[in-house]
């Protein structure tokens, strides 16, 4: 078995930033939460793999290896929920 795997017991497993922090943080619906979560997966040392993993089991959804996974693909960012404004806000 992988120890790198999601159930593992390795002491370098506790030390990864989606041990340390809550699961809803990776599935999060904010768009700030989201771009938190792949903050947080830049120095992970599973990341590229993470991301691997994630597109081959095609996950529906996620932060996976620094990068937000919808229907097993990555996409760039979260859009907000509802419609975009027709006039932008005044700053």
């Amino acid at each position: 078995m992988n120890p790198w795997m999601v159930g593992g017991t390795t002491e370098i497993e506790a030390e990864l930033p989606c041990r340390q922090h809550p699961a809803d943080l990776w599935f999060a619906e904010l768009p700030e939460e989201v771009e938190a979560a792949k903050a947080l997966c830049v120095d992970c040392p599973i990341r590229a793999m993470c991301l691997e993993q994630a597109l081959e089991r095609r996950e529906p959804w996620g932060v996976w290896g620094g990068q937000l996974v919808l229907q097993g693909t990555v996409v760039p960012r979260k859009r907000p929920r509802g419609r975009p404004r027709k006039n932008p806000v005044a700053a």
